[in-house]
């Protein structure tokens, strides 16, 4: 009876003391939970929540390119977005500036600069512009151009 009793606490103080560890490591790996960045394993696509407007510079790399996000108001947040990354969806991605959900016809983008626009509550939805004109092609097959302008505007 006594060793039943040992083996279980044995157990039971174990699988806590795995539960902490695991919750520090995850804490300390990631940091905060808003600043986890996207594995892009799964189908849901996660965004940053808590992105900066007044830090308008944006990644690492050697390519340049400028990315405007106009909300429901009509307000602009411009950012200088630099990557090596070669699709714009890739570099936004891993910046944490958009998410959504993979379908067959690549990325539906909900969500930008931690704004979200859900077309099944209320019909408003991302829109994905190259220079001013909307995109022949999605977020995640356009390829970046050093130079260019791309922007989601809520319509």
């Amino acid at each position: 009876m006594q060793m039943k009793r040992s083996k279980k606490l044995s157990s039971f103080i174990l699988c806590m003391a795995l539960i902490v560890a695991m919750a520090l490591f995850t804490t300390g790996c990631n940091g905060s939970a808003g600043n986890r960045t996207p594995s892009g394993e799964g189908t849901e696509v996660n965004a940053q929540t808590n992105v900066q407007a007044d830090s308008n510079q944006l990644g690492e790399g050697s390519t340049k390119f400028t990315f405007t996000v106009v909300d429901k108001e009509g307000n602009e947040t411009q950012f200088e977005i630099h990557t090596d990354k070669e699709t714009v969806g890739e570099a936004l991605t891993e910046l944490g500036l958009i998410a959504g959900e993979e379908s067959s016809y690549g990325l539906y983008v909900k969500t930008v600069n931690g704004i979200t626009a859900d077309y099944d509550k209320d019909g408003a939805y991302w829109a994905f512009y190259v220079n001013g004109e909307y995109a022949q092609t999605g977020v995640d097959s356009t390829m970046i151009t050093e130079g260019d302008n791309y922007s989601f505007q809520v319509e």
